[in-house]
């Protein structure tokens, strides 16, 4: 399991959608995505050649969404195999976007750690233009 969070400068009710809606979330993570933000629903992002696809599991605007996260054609780490968990939790007009990524196969944590680290810093950039 890995955690994650970071700063941003706005509220919870401006940072969700960076989450739900595709034209925001490739404004910090991906190429192309194609979402469908309600449980059950597609979570597919593009990044390059690479692929991350899953489903909705929560969606609770405008303080938690999880999602479930995995790789085409990879054995190790199929589509929907991980679970990635993000809490936003008010400070006073900042955010604190937690995130936290589950069953993870351990030689990809370091990967993905540096991965979320690198789109999170992308995140709070792009909510704060």
């Amino acid at each position: 399991m890995i955690s994650t969070s970071v700063r941003i400068a706005a509220p919870p009710e401006v940072v969700f959608p960076y989450f739900t809606d595709p034209q925001l979330l490739v404004t910090w993570i991906g190429d192309r995505a194609d979402l469908d933000a309600r449980p059950g629903g597609t979570f597919a992002v593009d990044f390059g050649d690479t692929a991350a696809r899953g489903s909705y599991v929560a969606v609770e605007p405008p303080h938690r969404v999880v999602f479930t996260w995995g790789i085409p054609q990879d054995p190790t780490l199929p589509p929907g195999s991980s679970t990635v968990e993000v809490v936003l939790v008010a400070d006073g007009g900042d955010t604190i976007a937690n995130l936290t990524h589950r069953d993870l196969p351990p030689d990809r944590e370091p990967s993905h750690r540096e991965g979320w680290e690198r789109c999170l810093a992308l995140l709070a950039a792009a909510v704060c233009q």
